[in-house]
């Protein structure tokens, strides 16, 4: 299953609408939240966890594929969302409170200086160590002037995602996965990282145990 979360219409590659779900054995398969300029923390976390949480409950993945491409943040050159790097940096959390394993992706960014501030964050993020905002002294350092800091302020641009488009869109998309055969038998335990995906009746006393559910590849 794939499921992302993009900017649509006039561009570039001009695919991803709602509608394209998949074709036949892959029907319903494909989840696509298209989306327009101005994407802020609160709207984007709102449809995130939502969609994302439903894909978990009926398609139970055996391990996640996050793409996390930074050309979302706030002051992108080519990207058209207002994501602050916590923003951003609160999708990983979340994927990564199911307990499940990951391989964490990089993907687009084009306010370069931007770009490890989100990296570097999301590493702390999906390692589980803080990291503090004031950047240590380095080669590069007064290439990230003049705050010198790991998050910046978003900008006052207008979020042209209607709470009503949202919400449909978001309504739209869990109905799609309501088409989706469930897992049988699958637990889902979320909130923390201990916290694990397990068939009903494993033994997870035993590390050993090799987990008999599906691969799965899901980009956002």
């Amino acid at each position: 299953m794939t499921c992302s979360f993009h900017k649509f219409g006039e561009y570039f590659p001009g695919t991803g609408d709602v509608s394209d779900i998949g074709h036949n054995d892959g029907k319903n398969y494909a989840i696509n939240f298209p989306l327009n300029d101005g994407m802020d923390d609160e709207a984007y976390r709102s449809i995130f966890r939502p969609v994302i949480g439903k894909i978990m409950e009926v398609f139970s993945p055996g391990a996640v594929v996050l793409q996390c491409g930074a050309d979302s943040l706030s002051g992108d050159r080519l990207g058209c969302f207002n994501l602050s790097v916590k923003g951003h940096a609160d999708c990983v959390d979340y994927v990564r409170s199911f307990g499940i394993p990951m391989l964490v992706l990089g993907g687009g960014g084009y306010t370069l200086r931007n770009v490890p501030r989100c990296w570097t964050y999301e590493t702390s993020v999906l390692v589980g160590e803080p990291v503090k905002d004031d950047l240590p002294f380095n080669d590069y350092f007064e290439y990230f002037g003049p705050d010198y800091r790991v998050h910046l302020p978003v900008s006052n641009m207008e979020n042209l995602n209607s709470a009503t488009y949202l919400e449909k869109t978001k309504q739209q998309l869990l109905e799609v996965l309501r088409g989706v055969e469930p897992v049988p038998g699958t637990q889902i335990q979320t909130g923390q990282v201990e916290s694990q995906l397990n068939p009903k009746g494993m033994d997870t006393s035993n590390t050993s145990t090799e987990r008999k559910d599906h691969a799965a590849e899901m980009a956002a």
